[in-house]
């Protein structure tokens, strides 16, 4: 399964600036630095390599500027991951992108999760205002410093 990618950039229409579409390989290294700039901890190029078929790409002013990874599978879509370039940050482009992904999700998902630090502030504010609620809590799931992190499982019902 993949994003509808028509019905992604139908919604990005209204603001003709940005575009949505499928990473690939030559991607990498751009999505790697966006990576490395925007996580504490993270995912090494090898992980990203992995995920490309799942990677989708937020772009805007003919550059990269952000990318989600989203995992389908039959009934179900996960966020494993949503980063917007640091420069790009605070003007709204991550609701956007991911009101565009939510559009875009095939008509079989009908549930939507993703997982975020307890302390990510900004970004559950975000998951609250696009709908998603918590549902679940997961202790000690992400690396923190010399510790671990708690972390909030939140989901939005795609489908009624």
């Amino acid at each position: 399964m993949a994003l509808n990618i028509a019905v992604v950039n139908q919604v990005l229409k209204r603001s003709q600036e940005y575009s949505i579409r499928q990473a690939v390989i030559e991607d990498l290294a751009q999505i790697s630095a966006i990576e490395n700039n925007t996580s504490s901890y993270p995912c090494s190029y090898q992980q990203l390599h992995d995920c490309i078929e799942s990677t989708y790409l937020l772009i805007g002013d003919n550059r990269l500027l952000g990318f989600a990874v989203i995992v389908m599978v039959e009934k179900q879509a996960e966020l494993h991951t949503i980063a917007i370039e640091p420069q790009k940050q605070g003007k709204g482009l991550g609701s956007l992108f991911l009101t565009a992904i939510v559009a875009g999700l095939p008509t079989a998902v009908e549930q939507f999760y993703l997982e975020v630090r307890v302390s990510n502030y900004r970004a559950i504010r975000l998951y609250h205002q696009l709908g998603f609620n918590k549902i679940a809590e997961r202790k000690d799931y992400y690396r923190d410093g010399l510790g671990r992190e708690d972390a909030i499982v939140m989901a939005k019902q795609c489908k009624l």
